[in-house]
């Protein structure tokens, strides 16, 4: 039954610099990692038209694995009055919902849309996503995987960004650790980052708690120019009964050769629960 794996993608921004290499080497790696599903983190276009939409869905569909696919800021109108009167009708005419869900019996992944027309770059999730979010993974079987998915980061970006994290951070992190989520999954800032929650966060004594991992993956479109290093990737989540891992992989080209490869350049491994811990004395 495990481990359980689900390869994490963000920010393709098709509509830009189209590369059949890159995209030929993902479907490679994606059969030879087996996930049981894909999800895409959103800014799957790079300006909302509906030949970008088609192109990532596309691109998304023929890796042969069930999709979580929610929306980021760029797949919505730019500008007015379409951002506001129809938001997400370019999004919800290749995919079927902004909020999708997955149940298995091995991982349940809840789709949150943290996107909102007033904010340019920022995002929002309100109180009665995270409630939903609780009822998914309240009725998950034990021990399946419980994952969180939107677009907006909710960790601050290793390099220099402008970009925020999403509205109210604290509320919603502790709002999706309550709900039950053992690793959030998102995108929007193209550079990877994983932390755990016991790393910012007091565990009380006597407290069995549940681990909670929060994941922003790299851009897996074209590189923007003038940032410094920034690495065309992805991320693969592997979960066993007690320990949650995950793998992040870069695009290396190859200069030389005219080829590339993903190559895994970190490694992280989790607990998926603490039992209580106890005082020890001097």
């Amino acid at each position: 039954m495990w481990p359980v794996r689900v390869l994490h993608v963000s920010d393709l921004h098709a509509g830009t610099v189209e590369e059949p290499e890159v995209e030929d080497a993902l479907r490679t790696l994606t059969a030879e990692l087996e996930p049981e599903l894909v999800v895409a983190s959103g800014d799957l276009t790079h300006r909302n038209h509906d030949a970008q939409h088609e192109r990532a869905a596309r691109l998304l569909r023929s890796l042969d694995r069930p999709l979580v696919v929610v929306p980021g800021n760029h797949d919505i109108p730019m500008l007015p009055p379409g951002r506001f009167t129809s938001t997400f009708a370019a999004f919800l005419r290749v995919w079927p919902e902004t909020e999708p869900e997955y149940r298995s019996e091995r991982v349940v992944v809840c789709g949150l849309n943290s996107v909102r027309p007033w904010k340019q770059q920022g995002g929002a999730i309100r109180r009665w996503q995270i409630e939903r979010a609780a009822g998914i993974f309240r009725e998950a079987p034990e021990p399946a995987l419980r994952i969180a998915v939107l677009h907006h980061h909710l960790l601050g970006a290793p390099w220099r960004t402008a970009k925020r994290t999403i509205a109210n951070r604290s509320s919603v992190l502790g709002g999706l650790v309550d709900a039950g989520a053992e690793v959030i999954l998102s995108g929007h800032v193209h550079q990877s980052t994983v932390e755990e929650r016991r790393e910012f966060e007091v565990v009380r004594l006597g407290e069995r708690i549940h681990g909670a991992v929060v994941v922003t993956a790299p851009g897996l479109g074209q590189p923007r120019p003038k940032r410094r290093g920034e690495a065309r990737g992805l991320n693969l989540i592997e979960a066993a009964e007690r320990t949650v891992r995950v793998v992040t992989y870069a695009w290396t080209p190859d200069e030389h050769e005219g080829e590339g490869a993903w190559l895994a350049i970190a490694d992280r491994r989790y607990p998926r629960g603490i039992e209580p811990l106890e005082r020890i004395d001097p």
